[in-house]
């Protein structure tokens, strides 16, 4: 499954998926720590099980989702189980480590 880009309009509904766990990637177009973690992110996706999505989010787009998870740095990967966050990494990072979030 492949990383698909969100919004605000849709983050809550996403993340609040009973039986999933979503791992956000907020991050911004002009970042390159982000451009540098997108092709991880993308091969992870491919990987994942079925009950595990990645989702990007732009924070310049949507403030208020970045906000409301005291978003200070790009690239940060939240990732949510039920609604919650449930763990969180800041900048960008190897899969490995990534997927391990996961498990």
């Amino acid at each position: 499954m492949a990383v698909k880009h969100i919004s605000q309009d849709v983050f809550d509904e996403t993340i609040n998926q009973p039986g999933k766990k979503v791992l956000v990637d907020f991050f911004a177009t002009w970042c390159n720590p982000c451009k540098m973690l997108a092709p991880i992110l993308d091969e992870l996706s491919e990987t994942l099980p079925e009950n595990c999505e990645i989702v990007k989010i732009d924070v310049d787009e949507n403030p208020e989702a970045a906000r409301k998870f005291h978003v200070m740095s790009i690239p940060t990967l939240v990732l949510f189980q039920g609604g919650q966050a449930v763990e969180r990494v800041v900048g960008a990072r190897p899969a490995e480590e990534i997927a391990r979030l996961f498990h």
